[in-house]
């Protein structure tokens, strides 16, 4: 019986890939990014970004990893950007530090609120009020590229998912000039969001984001507060394997490459990585994928 053509097993080298880190919060965390980075790096990904917190201390650790990106590494850092606990002035004061640091793209979001994801957003009285207005003032500031968020299940917080994309769509209008999606594990739930964003005239990338599971139940609990399902066939996949790390590690890089080549079987050629700071599953994904780094830089 003649097999279908699945462009996964032909080795795309058209595909491309970005990868998100959080900024450490103690030595032993900074020596797992950087070797996450390290490791990560030789795939060229499009860009590598690097998120940020509402907190004085975060905003400095996010500063102080993509100096050290730039001058360390020829990727190129996107900073994270968010509307919460922070004035107009204080949010474009970091804008403008970015640029004199030499970045170039920001990824704009309005940001979980210091409650945490659920909670209710309350915007600081002196602040940017929406991701929309935050995505302008940007813009206003300096020549960036601007990437912002997508939600193939919706935000939480809208009522439809036509008003979700009429806020993408306000994002877009604004200046935004790609999409990264909240995680998903039903691959179907985001091909039926892009054909949605798609009949409203909106054309930008709209870039799967992929989480490889690290920790279930942490994964399924942060999902719950941001709007993502968790199916059950996925709580089966990780079903007694609570004290059985090195299964449970087995398993989730079964499910994230799963996932990924039926993306790439159905058309897709852009994927943004959470990575967690932790890069072998995604580095064994990528493999998957065809990518490649420089044979010296493998050797090595």
């Amino acid at each position: 019986m003649t097999q279908p053509h699945r462009r996964s097993r032909a080795g795309q080298s058209a595909l491309r890939v970005s990868f998100e880190f959080f900024p450490p919060r103690t030595a032993e965390m900074e020596e797992a990014l950087w070797q996450s980075v390290t490791r990560l790096a030789p795939l060229s990904p499009s860009f590598v970004s690097v998120t940020y917190g509402a907190g004085g201390s975060t905003r400095l650790r996010t500063h102080s990893t993509l100096a050290r990106i730039l001058s360390q590494t020829p990727l190129a850092p996107a900073a994270h950007l968010t509307c919460v606990a922070a004035s107009r002035a204080e949010v474009d004061a970091v804008a403008r530090a970015y640029g004199d640091l030499g970045v170039r793209h920001i990824v704009a979001l309005r940001g979980d609120p210091p409650g945490g994801a659920g909670a209710p957003f309350e915007p600081h009285p002196d602040g940017y009020k929406t991701s929309t207005e935050l995505v302008a003032g940007v813009r206003r500031l300096g020549d960036f590229e601007v990437t912002v968020s997508a939600y193939p299940e919706k935000h939480p917080e809208s009522r439809s998912f036509d008003q979700d994309i009429d806020v993408l769509k306000a994002k877009i209008d604004a200046g935004a000039t790609r999409a990264v999606t909240q995680f998903f594990f039903e691959n179907d739930a985001y091909l039926r969001y892009l054909d949605r964003v798609r009949a409203k005239g909106i054309d930008i990338p709209i870039v799967p984001g992929i989480v490889p599971v690290q920790n279930f139940r942490q994964t399924a609990s942060f999902a719950q507060k941001t709007g993502a399902s968790v199916p059950r066939w996925l709580a089966a996949r990780f079903e007694g394997l609570d004290d059985d790390p090195a299964t449970r590690r087995l398993v989730a890089a079964a499910v994230a490459a799963e996932q990924v080549l039926d993306l790439v079987d159905r058309g897709v050629e852009d994927f943004h990585f959470y990575t967690m700071n932790k890069a072998d599953l995604v580095y064994a994904i990528c493999h998957m994928l065809g990518l490649r780094a420089p044979l010296a830089q493998e050797a090595a």
